[in-house]
């Protein structure tokens, strides 16, 4: 069975945000799959998605920080500059993290470790809704 499907996700701040309980909500055709698989894929190129900690929130706080410091604002080389000082720097974080995640699933279920979550990685000071296809596989 294939199945593809369009999420529109709610807007959020700057920052990485722990999305995997509204991808669920959405998709509630993981439930029917025994085993299968779950692609996503963010349609932009300033926002990414990637897993990590689902647990301490202080782990989103720190990976803003770390790539903040790690891909500044303003950097005197920046050529693309004229979207805003978020905008090129957004580009980068978003390359580095990616624009897509595989996840398992059993028995209608993600199957994340005990600890992971899916991340949205917001990398615009207002970048809005953003748009995600997801396309499932299994049986």
């Amino acid at each position: 069975m294939w199945f593809q499907k369009t999420i529109q996700l709610t807007a959020q701040k700057r920052g990485f945000h722990l999305i995997t309980d509204e991808i669920e909500q959405q998709l509630p055709e993981i439930n029917s799959l025994s085993v299968g698989l779950l692609h996503l894929f963010i349609q932009h190129t300033s926002a990414s998605l990637t897993l990590n900690e689902n647990a301490d929130p202080t782990v989103r706080a720190d990976m803003e920080r770390h790539f903040n410091q790690f891909v500044p604002e303003r950097a005197p080389y920046y050529q693309h500059t004229y979207e805003g000082d978020d905008d090129m720097p957004a580009h980068i974080k978003a390359s580095l993290l990616g624009s897509s995640v595989s996840i398992p699933i059993q028995n209608g279920r993600l199957t994340l470790g005990t600890w992971q979550g899916v991340y949205l990685g917001e990398h615009r000071d207002f970048g809005g809704s953003r748009t995600v296809v997801a396309t499932l596989n299994g049986e």
